[in-house]
C-alpha cells in the first residue's frame, strides 16, 4: 500500500516537474519573441533617427546651396551691369574717334589755307600798289615777296620741291612729255617745263619734263 503511494507521488512530482519545465521554455519564448520586437522597434527607431538626421543635413545643404546660387546670381549680374557700361563706352568712344577722324580729314588742310591766305593778302596789296603807282619795281618785288612766303610755308608743311633738272628720268618723279636729241647721254632731264612736289617724301605732283635720247 505504501509502495503504491510512493510510486504514485513519483509519478505526480515527474509531472509537475515537466510542467514547470513547460511552463520555464514557454516563458523563455515569450520573452525572446518580446526582445526581438523590442529589438525591431529599437532598430526602427534608430532608422527614423537616422532618416531625420539625414533629411536636417540635406536641407542644410540645400540652404546653403540656395545661398550660393543668390551669390553668384548677384556677381553674375554685376559683371553684366559693367559689361554694359564698357560696351557702352567703347560704343561712344568708338563713335567720337571717328568723328574727329572725319574731321581731321575734312580740315586736314584748315592750317595750310590760312597760311596761303597771308600770301594772297601780299599778292593782292602789291597789285594794289602798283594800280596806285607807275613804278613796275613795286609789282616785281610785291610778287617776289609773296613767293618767298609760299616757298616757306611750303617748306614749313614739308612740302619740297623735285629737283629734276639735268637728272635721270625717273618714272616714280617725273612725267615725260617731249623727248629730243641732247648732247648730253640719253634719258637725261634737260627742260622742266612744271615743277614736282612731294609732301613727306610722297609725290603729290610729278615734274612735267622733257628727256633727252
Amino acid at each position: 500500500m505504501e509502495t503504491n503511494n510512493k510510486e504514485n507521488s513519483t509519478k505526480l512530482d515527474s509531472e509537475e516537474l515537466e510542467d514547470i519545465v513547460k511552463q520555464i521554455e514557454k516563458y523563455n519564448q515569450e520573452s525572446s519573441a518580446v526582445e526581438i520586437l523590442n529589438d525591431d522597434d529599437n532598430e526602427e527607431a534608430q532608422l527614423l533617427e537616422t532618416d531625420e538626421s539625414e533629411k536636417m543635413e540635406n536641407e542644410d545643404e540645400l540652404s546653403m546651396f540656395k545661398k550660393r546660387l543668390k551669390e553668384k546670381e548677384a556677381e553674375i549680374a554685376e559683371s553684366t551691369a559693367k559689361f554694359q557700361r564698357l560696351q557702352a563706352d567703347f560704343t561712344n568712344y568708338k563713335k567720337r574717334v571717328e568723328k574727329e577722324k572725319s574731321e581731321i580729314f575734312l580740315y586736314a588742310s584748315e592750317k595750310l589755307a590760312c597760311e596761303l591766305l597771308e600770301s594772297i593778302d601780299d599778292l593782292e596789296r602789291a597789285v594794289e600798289q602798283k594800280q596806285e603807282s607807275t613804278d613796275n619795281d613795286i609789282l616785281g618785288k610785291g610778287i617776289e615777296l609773296v613767293l618767298k612766303k609760299m616757298k616757306e610755308t611750303f617748306t614749313r608743311h614739308n612740302i619740297k620741291e623735285i629737283d629734276a633738272m639735268e637728272k635721270p628720268f625717273d618714272l616714280n618723279l617725273h612725267h615725260a612729255v617731249m623727248q629730243e636729241e641732247s648732247e648730253v647721254e640719253p634719258n637725261m632731264v634737260i627742260a622742266v617745263f612744271q615743277k614736282g612736289y612731294t609732301i613727306n617724301g610722297k609725290v603729290i605732283r610729278p615734274s612735267m619734263v622733257k628727256v633727252s635720247k
